[in-house]
């Protein structure tokens, strides 16, 4: 049975290091062939829009946007709907490959046979 990688992202440039472990966390999991769901939620919501997750920087980090898209190439990206739409995001504004979802499907996910969900 393959193993499934559910990592929630809670974090933005609100916090910068929670944020880039939950993204270079998934990324290494997806470049190793795991099966990866990533989930930002919070302030890293923002990161599902053209642009930002290029704008975001941390010493010593990846570049946030590589690591998305690698994700992005081999995965599965989710915004929340909350979330997204406390931010006025809508499905127009992602960029392409993401999608917006709310806590019934993350739920599906986390509790799927085989799933490993973890939260940042």
């Amino acid at each position: 049975m393959a193993r499934t990688l559910v990592v929630k992202a809670t974090a933005g440039a609100d916090a910068p290091e929670r944020c880039a472990q939950a993204f270079t966390v998934a990324a290494t999991a997806a470049a190793a062939g795991v099966e990866v769901s990533l989930w930002l939620t919070g302030e890293s919501t923002w990161f599902a829009l053209p642009g930002r997750a290029e704008s975001f920087e941390l010493p010593h980090s990846a570049p946030l946007g590589e690591l998305l898209h690698v994700i992005l190439t081999t995965g599965r990206v989710t915004a929340c709907t909350q979330c997204a739409a406390r931010r006025d995001i809508g499905t127009d504004d992602v960029i392409p490959g993401v999608r917006i979802a709310g806590a019934a499907v993350f739920v599906e996910e986390a509790m799927t046979e085989g799933a490993q969900a973890l939260v940042y």
